[in-house]
């Protein structure tokens, strides 16, 4: 208690003397008194409301506690009467057994005389039944049939309640109904031929198709019960449960998979385009299917059974299966490079499964790959090794014809100089150029993932950085050298498509262009943000200095900040454009929004005009060292770097002003040019400038709700990043 007392005076010591640090301040000792007194009252008040809290609510415990000690006594004396009872009731247990008897005797009988019409009629019923199923009307024949197993499964039942041991008569009964089993086959082979032409049968007669599905769902319902019954008693009727609407999604997949493989009409002996056409073919059905299996199929099945989708992932896997069936395969080079094209753009392009007719349930962008990277990285190792076999067999080819003509008695063609010559460099050349058509085709449509491949991997080199600024020693650099492989990149693929790619090809591969250059962009963005992000890090301790009363009285915290920049830049100027002049406006842009925060964090409230116009003055100095820093660093990129530093000096006009009633129009006059200031940002700024009243502040802010407003179209607003921390406007206008 000793050193508490003795940390409580030490810090009211430091607290009174942070009161009176002036003469003037004296006056006040009273008002300071009862000010502290008030609130010494207050807590004595809330502590006592506290500890009575406290006590209350042990009050209210001890209760709580002596009620539940007598709940338990009086349950404790109801369990012993409670047993008491049970052991006296044993002896009339035993003496209901031949009650019990009975009544399980009465429930067998019973049961016998309800199925008693259909115990007798069962051959007529079994007959009825095969002639319904024979004339497709499946509704009625599964209706019948259901009673025949209901009777059976009563009369097994009942025979189990009363002797489950006894299996003689519960096979006499299973002989009795034994030609209702071949009826649930027969029906069952029927509603599988149904599901089977499914796609066909519901364009032209659905009704039997929905028929089918009512039958499922009756036999979904009767394995429910049935299994339930199991769980309660252990009997289950023999054939159950029949798991019909698994069976039928068995058959819709073998059905789908027979149709995926059936669809290769040639061999590569017969058409040496067999592939082509395989794979044409297969795009056709699959889209057909899925078209009719969306707008028709669908609406013949309950919605729980997701059936589109469901069919869709049958599909999806089939199809993955046949592609690697396909791929182990020993493919030509051509018929790699069809493959390949189908798998990683027919497939999911508009032609497929990308068509707006099928969206938006099916989303190509969450479909698993057809086949793996490693199967695909195989093909193309493949392809290429396909294709040196087959450039050497062309150029050997091509020597052959060449060394025929030399034995011609008619002298060679001749160039337009007179030179002689023969076809041979022609038709090695062309050949070339066809063989790098294909293969530049083959690596465009692998640069996006491979795009996205090195963002990611970019983007961990940032993050790996980040946890030790020190490695890798060369960050800035090698940021650099993936920024500038953006542009690279960009320039060698439109070099290439130019060079190689007829105008046709260009548009079927402008999506895939596009894309890439959306993914460089990104790479690029990303990596200036990181550099950019490494710039302001070391800039921190300076910007904090900021509007300090440190850098009132003439810290050079801007001139290190300029000199930082400047020095960062020297490095960015390896940069190619046009990403070093976005960098540029982006470290302009960043350093103003940093200069602003650090008015409106309040660090300092300026006492008198003479801080006010010695601040403002400084402020409008270090403005100008930003601008001629930017237009340095912007030199002939040709953009306009005014604007952003003018946000300063507006600023310091406003806390220059030494005429508080002319203080409305200056700060209006700020607003109208920068329409994003909010009013905390004029109610921060009011409070730096330490002259404005609670009453000025609350007057100027509302006359500025009311006013009109009229931005600058060209206005890029800069004010919505900047936040006033903590206190909200109504505590600043205090």
């Amino acid at each position: 208690m000793e050193e508490t007392d003795r940390e409580a005076v030490a810090t009211a010591v430091q607290r009174v003397a942070g009161m009176l640090q002036r003469p003037d301040q004296l006056d006040k000792v009273e008002q300071y008194r009862r000010r502290e007194a008030r609130k010494k009252a207050s807590v004595e008040a809330r502590l006592k409301a506290a500890i009575q809290s406290q006590l209350d609510g042990v009050r209210t415990g001890l209760s709580q506690l002596h009620n539940a000690l007598n709940d338990v006594k009086d349950i404790q004396q109801s369990l012993i009467d409670v047993n008491k009872d049970w052991r006296q009731s044993i002896n009339t247990i035993e003496n209901l057994k031949d009650v019990k008897d009975a009544v399980v005797q009465h429930s067998q009988l019973a049961a016998a005389v309800e199925n008693l019409k259909n115990i007798f009629s069962v051959p007529e019923i079994v007959r009825e039944t095969h002639d319904l199923i024979e004339r497709g009307e499946l509704l009625q024949a599964h209706r019948k049939l259901m009673d025949l197993e209901c009777s059976r499964d009563d009369l097994m039942y009942e025979q189990y309640r009363m002797d489950s041991k006894n299996t003689h008569d519960m096979n006499l009964i299973h002989t009795y109904f034994g030609d209702m089993q071949k009826l649930s086959e027969e029906l069952a082979k029927q509603l599988w031929m149904v599901v089977q032409r499914s796609l066909v049968t519901v364009r032209r007669d659905p009704t039997l198709l929905v028929s089918v599905v009512r039958i499922i769902e009756r036999e979904e319902k009767i394995d429910r019960r049935m299994l339930d019954r199991k769980k309660q008693t252990g009997f289950i009727p023999p054939g159950r449960p029949k798991k019909w609407k698994e069976k039928m999604f068995n058959i819709l997949e073998r059905t789908v998979s027979t149709r995926i493989e059936g669809t290769q009409a040639d061999t590569r002996e017969s058409d040496k385009m067999w592939l082509v056409r395989h794979l044409e073919i297969i795009r056709k059905y699959v889209l057909d299917d899925l078209l009719v299996a969306k707008t028709l199929l669908d609406q013949c099945f309950p919605p729980h059974y997701d059936i589109f989708n469901r069919l869709l992932n049958m599909y999806h896997q089939a199809l993955a299966t046949r592609m690697q069936e396909l791929a182990a395969e020993d493919l030509e080079a051509n018929e790699i490079v069809s493959l390949l094209s189908w798998v990683l753009n027919t497939y999911t392009s508009a032609e497929m499964m990308g068509n707006s007719e099928l969206s938006p349930e099916v989303d190509v962008n969450s479909l698993d790959a057809l086949i793996s990277q490693n199967v695909v990285d195989q093909l193309l190792s493949k392809y290429m090794s396909t294709l040196t076999s087959n450039i050497i067999g062309w150029l050997r080819k091509a020597l052959e014809t060449d060394k025929k003509d030399w034995i011609k008695e008619t002298e060679p063609e001749a160039d337009q100089d007179g030179y002689y010559q023969t076809t041979l460099p022609a038709i090695v050349f062309q050949i070339n150029e066809d063989l790098k058509t294909k293969v530049l085709i083959l690596c465009l449509q692998q640069m996006n993932s491979f795009l996205t491949r090195y963002k990611d991997e970019a983007q961990f080199y940032k993050e790996d950085h980040l946890k030790n600024r020190q490695y890798p020693q060369c960050y800035v650099q090698y940021m650099i050298a993936v920024i500038n492989n953006c542009q690279t990149f960009k320039e060698s693929i439109i070099s290439l498509k130019r060079k190689y790619l007829k105008s046709d090809m260009e548009d079927t591969l402008s999506i895939s262009h596009a894309n890439m250059d959306a993914t460089l962009d990104i790479i690029a963005k990303e990596g200036c943000s990181s550099l950019l992000d490494e710039v302001f890090m070391d800039l921190e301790p300076h910007l904090n200095e900021l509007m300090t009363k440190k850098w009132l009285m003439g810290s050079n915290a801007v001139g290190t900040i300029c000199v930082t920049v400047e020095d960062y830049f020297n490095d960015f100027a390896r940069i190619k454009k046009p990403y070093k002049k976005t960098m540029t406006l982006e470290a302009h842009r960043r350093v103003v929004v940093e200069y602003i925060r650090a008015i409106m964090l309040k660090r300092i409230s300026f006492k008198n005009a003479e801080e006010r116009k010695e601040g403002a003055e400084r402020m409008i100095k270090e403005a100008e060292q930003f601008r001629f820093l930017f237009k340095k660093l912007a030199a002939g990129s040709g953009e306009d770097t005014e604007g952003l530093c003018d946000i300063i000096e507006a600023i310091a006009e406003v806390i220059k002003l030494t005429d508080p009633s002319l203080l409305y129009l200056e700060v209006s006059t700020l607003v109208s040019k920068y329409p994003d200031i909010r009013d905390d940002h004029i109610a921060a700024l009011l409070t730096v400038r330490g002259d404005a009243s609670r009453d000025m502040k609350q007057t100027i802010i509302e006359t500025l709700d009311q006013g009109p407003s009229q931005p600058n179209p060209n206005y890029v607003p800069i004010f919505k990043e900047i936040t006033v921390p903590t206190l909200t406007v109504p505590k600043l206008l205090k």
